[in-house]
């Protein structure tokens, strides 16, 4: 299966999970797997939720950023790859001063 995200809308998500300023995210949902890629302007993040029964893989293919996870601060590298599993807490944030891009997987 491929899945084009040229082909899929960007939709703006204002303050993402109680998160700041709006998530821009191109997303696929096939009822059970979710596969986003998304967008932080500066200042924005994806607020701080549990993944109580699912986890997430989150690739930063743009810029730099920091996820909160598990009370800890950790910087997130261009190229690098944040796992939260089932049961544990995550939060991304941009505190850059350009826009940062990922791809994320939720299942």
């Amino acid at each position: 299966m491929i899945i084009d995200f040229d082909s899929i809308k960007e939709e703006r998500y204002p303050q993402f999970k109680g998160g700041e300023k709006e998530l821009m995210a191109k997303m696929y949902f096939d009822g059970q797997t979710r596969v986003m890629k998304g967008r932080l302007i500066p200042g924005a993040s994806i607020g701080l939720h549990t993944h109580s029964d699912n986890c997430e893989v989150l690739f930063l293919t743009k810029g730099n950023a920091h996820v909160l996870y598990d009370g800890q601060t950790i910087e997130l590298h261009e190229g690098q790859c944040h796992y939260c599993p089932s049961g544990h807490s995550h939060s991304l944030i941009n505190n850059s001063d350009s826009a940062i891009e990922f791809t994320a997987v939720v299942k």
